[in-house]
């Protein structure tokens, strides 16, 4: 299977995997990588590109080969960590995962709009819960295989309601902490219901102290990031940012997908309304993720950890989120579209001074 990973082998699974539909093409691929990574480390040699000098980064008192990494929501179970290492991303953040299995939401669920280099899905958060993922962790902290910092994005279970939503996530954490070298508290997908009704200072506050009791008895407690929607008014985003500081949290991740379907090329009609019809990435969306990333940037200074995603699949996408403020950048959609040769061209493009 390693010639898959090659440009040429991507050029010939690709039209094949674009005649699937879209969640099917996904399962067919998590399985073949899942395989990959368990006959293969992902290990790079110390020359490889991806782990060139001038790319190395200093963050959560963590080591980042190079700062692009692999966004929550492609590899939810963390069935192929391995291979995301190989094809170069400098840190990989899997789930999101929430404290018990659960389905998601009914198919069809993931929408390709290849005129728009874009995305659709509403998938619910289907997982096979904490758990499982401890149990695949345990095993991938066994191999000792890691380069790279590994982050758990842990989100609410669906059948969880509002006011036991900390007790939720404390759960996750419970199990996934301490074999996570970050956590991302997700509380901003469009596809739970009353998710995003999270995102208020007062319920930012509870989370957070919910999730830090737990992690303030691990001998090395885990830096904490909250992730946030792109669709949150720039007062709300702030504010979301504030007391997710106030809160012990070392930074952001800006941001989820958007429920903002307009100007859109491809036809959305067969898919639903914005919002119940699910949430949209890739291209369209780096404006909109940019700008919330660039005032949660001015409004809290240099001081939080920053990560940008949404939108990005060339250098143009990186330097307008470098330029926005972000210290570290997610891809997940342009790796969709582009292919496994995507990371290493991004980090050709990277200017050759310190960090």
């Amino acid at each position: 299977m390693q010639p898959l990973l090659s440009p040429l082998g991507w050029r010939l699974l690709r039209p094949l995997l674009f005649a699937l539909p879209p969640e099917r093409a996904h399962e067919l691929t998590m399985a073949l990588a899942a395989h990959w990574s368990t006959r293969f480390d992902g290990r790079l040699a110390p020359a490889d590109t991806a782990h060139a000098p001038h790319l190395a980064r200093r963050h959560l008192g963590l080591s980042f080969p190079n700062p692009i990494g692999l966004a929550a929501g492609l590899d939810k179970d963390a069935v192929a960590v391995p291979l995301w290492q190989a094809l170069g991303f400098g840190f990989i953040e899997v789930g999101t995962v929430t404290a018990r299995p659960q389905p998601g939401n009914p198919r069809p669920r993931l929408f390709r709009l290849p005129a728009d280099a874009a995305l659709i899905n509403r998938m619910g958060f289907n997982n096979a819960g904490a758990a499982a993922m401890a149990t695949r962790l345990q095993r991938l902290r066994a191999r000792n295989l890691l380069q790279v910092p590994l982050g758990v994005n842990i989100g609410k279970s669906k059948a969880a309601p509002a006011d036991a939503a900390a007790a939720d996530y404390r759960h996750s954490f419970e199990q996934l902490g301490a074999l996570a070298d970050y956590v991302v508290v997700n509380i901003s997908s469009p596809n739970t219901p009353g998710l995003r009704d999270l995102q208020t200072v007062a319920e930012v506050g509870r989370l957070l102290e919910a999730i830090q009791a737990p992690n303030q008895r691990l001998e090395r407690p885990r830096p904490l990031l909250l992730k946030l929607a792109p669709d949150l008014s720039a007062a709300a985003a702030v504010d979301c940012a504030r007391a997710a500081r106030d809160g012990g949290a070392a930074g952001l991740v800006l941001t989820n997908t958007t429920v903002c379907w307009d100007g859109l090329i491809s036809r959305t009609d067969r898919i639903g309304a914005g919002g119940a019809g699910g949430g949209l990435s890739g291209a369209p969306l780096l404006r909109r993720s940019t700008a919330l990333l660039q005032t949660v940037r001015a409004a809290l200074g240099a001081d939080p950890l920053l990560i940008g995603v949404g939108g990005v699949s060339d250098a143009a996408g990186v330097a307008a989120k470098l330029a926005a403020g972000a210290d570290l950048i997610q891809v997940y959609t342009g790796l969709i579209y582009q292919g496994p040769g995507l990371i290493r061209r991004l980090l050709a493009t990277w200017p050759r001074q310190p960090a």
